[in-house]
């Protein structure tokens, strides 16, 4: 019985919560146009610095992994990486 009390409680709660949220985000954003635009390029910029850390993250993966000439498969192949990004 307490732990339904509870629950109902903690229901409630989030419940206004969330309505405050948004009633908070739609007296700032009135327009539906303004909604859309800013998720737009919200999504251009999360995107480009996707994209710029996985590339950031690739390279250093081969360059750690460059610095292990002495294995037998992968030094190989790292090199021939390298040596086409040259």
């Amino acid at each position: 019985m307490v732990k339904l009390k509870t629950k109902i409680n903690n229901d409630n709660e989030n419940g206004a919560r969330r309505a405050l949220l948004e009633e908070l985000f739609n007296d700032f954003h009135r327009s539906r146009v303004q909604i859309y635009w800013m998720n737009f390029t919200r999504g251009i910029f999360f995107g480009f610095g996707t994209l710029l850390g996985g590339t950031v993250l690739v390279a250093f993966v081969i360059w750690v992994l460059g610095m292990f000439d002495t294995l037998p498969y992968i030094g190989e192949y790292i090199r021939n990486i390298i040596n086409a990004m040259k």
